[in-house]
């Protein structure tokens, strides 16, 4: 009951009473599956944007928002400059106030973001298997292990976990589009603190071979030698390709003193058509919460009358 919470980034009986929701909503309502995995999401979106106009422009890394007298009026970027009517950053909030603004504009100072407590990372195993597993569900959580520990190293004495607890998908076991034929596609996750150091290719196989044992153990399914693909990804490529403060996975903590207003605003305080989405603002991280923050930022254009 207290493992969906320990993403929210605190220990269970630090966080709000309010996110007990999650897990009535979960086991109450269920959890329900893209057809085609959640990049399904994605492409239909996308295609709802394209039918009603929007333009997508790929591959291109913004490199500076260009202010004059409290108004983002360009968008620079690898391949060119935009001119903006308001400017709407999805990308990580301390980034873009940090990297893409003059200094003069930024809402909050190295102090402001130095103080703020994390949501969790996480360390990701993309696995690709030559068989079919029998003794599995599309979701599994593996508590074989001591809550209180994993949790103290995340938040208490952040350190890589000694002993942790995982989380593992088989969304080919609901999905066949998602592998091939008699092939089985696994994700495991790991919740580890934000920020940590020493994220090597060695460590991340030592880990791997740790939560696989107990894997194969608690499963009676041995997996190691079937192993045709794996991908691993965490601390340092949260950070690499998403320029992700601390290389965190889930955003701000939900901590009471970290929730609603009390988070980093959708608009900016200093530069007056600049907005913010995603998973540092309100209403908070997720994906349901980071769609939100888009609905709430296009309220507010059309208010203004930028958008319609």
């Amino acid at each position: 009951m207290e493992f969906p919470v320990l993403f929210l980034g605190a220990l269970p009986e630090e966080t709000p009473a309010l996110y007990s929701l999650m897990n009535y909503a979960d086991i109450k309502g269920g959890t329900w599956y893209p057809q085609g995995g959640m990049y399904s999401v994605v492409k239909s979106m996308q295609q709802l944007a394209e039918g009603l106009g929007v333009q997508f422009r790929f591959n291109e890394e913004v490199a500076e928002i260009v202010v004059e007298d409290g108004k983002a009026v360009a968008v620079v970027t690898t391949q060119g400059r935009y001119t903006t009517d308001a400017v709407i950053s999805g990308a990580d909030y301390h980034f873009t106030e940090t990297a893409l603004l003059p200094p003069e504009y930024r809402t909050y100072s190295d102090q402001y973001w130095n103080k703020r407590v994390m949501a969790p990372s996480c360390l990701l195993y993309y696995v690709g298997l030559n068989k079919k597993l029998k003794n599995l569900c599309h979701h599994s959580l593996f508590f074989d292990v001591s809550f209180e520990q994993h949790g103290h190293e995340i938040y208490r004495d952040p350190q890589w976990p000694s002993n942790p607890l995982f989380y593992v998908s088989a969304a080919s076991l609901t999905d066949e589009s998602v592998a091939p034929t008699g092939c089985e596609n696994l994700v495991f996750l790991v919740p580890v603190a934000s920020g940590l150091q020493g994220d090597t290719e060695s460590l991340r196989e030592e880990w791997f071979q740790k939560i696989v044992e107990r894997f194969e153990q608690h499963t009676g399914e041995e997996i190691k030698d079937a192993i045709v693909v794996k991908r691993t990804y965490s601390v340092t490529d949260f950070v690499n390709d998403y320029h992700s403060f601390r290389g965190n996975a889930y955003g701000l903590a939900n901590t009471l003193r970290q929730t609603a207003i009390l988070r980093p605003s959708c608009k900016s305080k200093k530069v007056s058509n600049l907005y913010y989405t995603g998973q540092l603002t309100v209403p908070g991280p997720g994906v349901p919460p980071s769609l939100i923050s888009g609905e709430v930022v296009a309220g507010e254009l059309i208010k203004t009358g930028i958008a319609r």
